[in-house]
């Protein structure tokens, strides 16, 4: 049976939470892989990056609506999700854009549970953790390649 040990990309590309959002850039364009792993300084892994938290730190941002009734101000939609907002835009590095608590397999999971994994959590990229260490990861086409044979 074949498991994610047979088909994981060992050699890994990652960035730390200091990586410029520049760097990073950088780094998908030249690599062209689409999610990265993200670690910290001692080299732990904390999450994942992906082009798309890239792109939409260029979305526009949305200006919550504000009511005003007998001298009463009244903010419709959540300050704490404007605030997430804010941060997004102007955030600098990888650190304050990364996805945290990145869903995870062993290096023992069979074709079918690495299947599962990504469509259960819609994720394109699965670092394979063995021991609290991360060695490997697996991306989607990693999973249709061993589909095809």
């Amino acid at each position: 049976m074949v498991t994610a040990r047979d088909i994981m990309n060992k050699e890994v590309v990652s960035v730390t939470l200091g990586t410029s959002l520049k760097d990073l850039a950088k780094i998908f364009v030249e690599t062209r892989f689409s999610n990265l792993p993200v670690l910290d300084d001692a080299g732990n892994l904390v999450g994942i990056i992906s082009e798309t938290d890239l792109i939409e730190q260029h979305k526009p941002l949305h200006i919550p609506t504000v009511m005003t009734i007998f001298d009463w101000v009244f903010t419709l939609g959540s300050e704490k999700r404007f605030q997430e907002e804010v941060d997004r835009v102007t955030a600098a590095t990888v650190g304050e854009l990364y996805r945290k608590d990145p869903v995870t397999c062993s290096p023992d999971a069979t074709v079918r549970e690495l299947a599962g994994l990504m469509s259960q959590h819609k994720v394109h990229l699965l670092p394979v953790v063995d021991d609290g260490k991360m060695v490997g990861v697996l991306a989607r086409l990693d999973l249709i390649r061993v589909m095809e044979d």
